[in-house]
């Protein structure tokens, strides 16, 4: 990254709207309002014996904090086109993993019907994709007041706690039919690069210990040889280069991650006040979207 993009970088984070921020900052907004779980169901067809093992349909959940909410309509389209899966959404902007849990404190940014452990026992998905980008703000009830700032292992420390009991109340909701969780790792921090580093690692450790999965989307938002180095604009790829709407700058062969006043969500529109979808093409949030598809697809039970 060049010097004049790190000042930029620096005046991005002080310009940032949104309910989803770097932890070292102070939230820019008031908590949001809940969103209405999107739901989608498909009527599985019936194969007669003989016919060739395929992938059966998968039921996928999908939660998290404003990444999710940006991506959620993308991700549905990509699953249900690609899995012709059943889908539900219901992310929640400035959330933490343990906002999801059943029996947080009072004034949890998920409201009680839309814990994880709620879902799972409604929906039954075969899968829970879990996207945090590691907010860890000073008024996020749950999380008692531990920010990354302040104290860097008591942030780390806590945040692996509560992935281990978010995977222990999806477990337990799931019973016989326990959902394969997915973490989707997270692409880089201009400002904290090394506490994003160490949030994938805890995802990746409590997914390996746990037998789920990870689906590392971060991975497609940043520069081929350098995983942990934020960048603005990377090659558009042969997909992007078929569809113009997703290459940005096709003179120059490359395409925008990020908005020039928002160094963190993937939305080429302007964040609001009231967390909303995506309402326009945008290159991260497709790649991320097609990474968690195709490793659930991987995945997806046969019939």
């Amino acid at each position: 990254m060049s010097k004049p993009w790190i000042v930029g970088v620096a005046v991005a984070a002080v310009l940032l709207l949104g309910a989803c921020t770097d932890p070292a900052s102070g939230p820019e907004v008031a908590p949001p309002t809940p969103s209405v779980p999107t739901t989608t169901q498909r009527q599985a067809p019936v194969s007669p014996s003989s016919a060739p093992v395929v992938k059966s349909a998968p039921s996928v959940l999908y939660l998290g904090d404003s990444l999710a909410m940006e991506s959620q309509n993308v991700l549905g389209r990509e699953l249900r086109g690609e899995l012709d899966a059943t889908y539900t959404s219901a992310p929640y902007s400035g959330t933490t993993p343990c906002d999801y849990l059943e029996g947080a404190k009072e004034g949890s940014l998920v409201p009680a019907g839309d814990k994880a452990a709620v879902l799972v026992r409604a929906l039954h998905p075969d899968f829970v994709v879990l996207q945090f980008w590691g907010n860890a703000w000073g008024y996020t009830p749950c999380m008692d007041g531990i920010t990354y700032d302040a104290d860097r292992e008591a942030y780390f420390d806590r945040y692996a706690a509560d992935l281990r009991k978010l995977t222990a109340q999806i477990a337990t909701a799931g019973g016989a039919q326990r959902p394969t969780i997915v973490w989707v790792l997270q692409g880089p921090d201009p400002i904290t690069p090394e506490r994003v580093r160490n949030v994938n690692a805890l995802y990746k450790s409590q997914a390996r210990s746990a037998g789920d999965l990870v689906a590392d989307a971060g991975k497609t938002v940043s520069p081929p040889d350098a995983r942990y180095t934020w960048t603005q604009y990377l090659p558009c790829t042969a997909y992007e280069r078929a569809h113009p709407d997703y290459c940005t700058q096709p003179g120059n062969g490359r395409t925008a991650l990020h908005l020039d006043s928002d160094y963190l969500h993937f939305c080429l529109a302007p964040t609001t006040s009231t967390p909303r979808p995506c309402p326009v093409p945008s290159p991260g949030i497709l790649r991320i979207a097609r990474e968690i598809t195709r490793v659930i697809g991987a995945q997806a039970p046969s019939r």
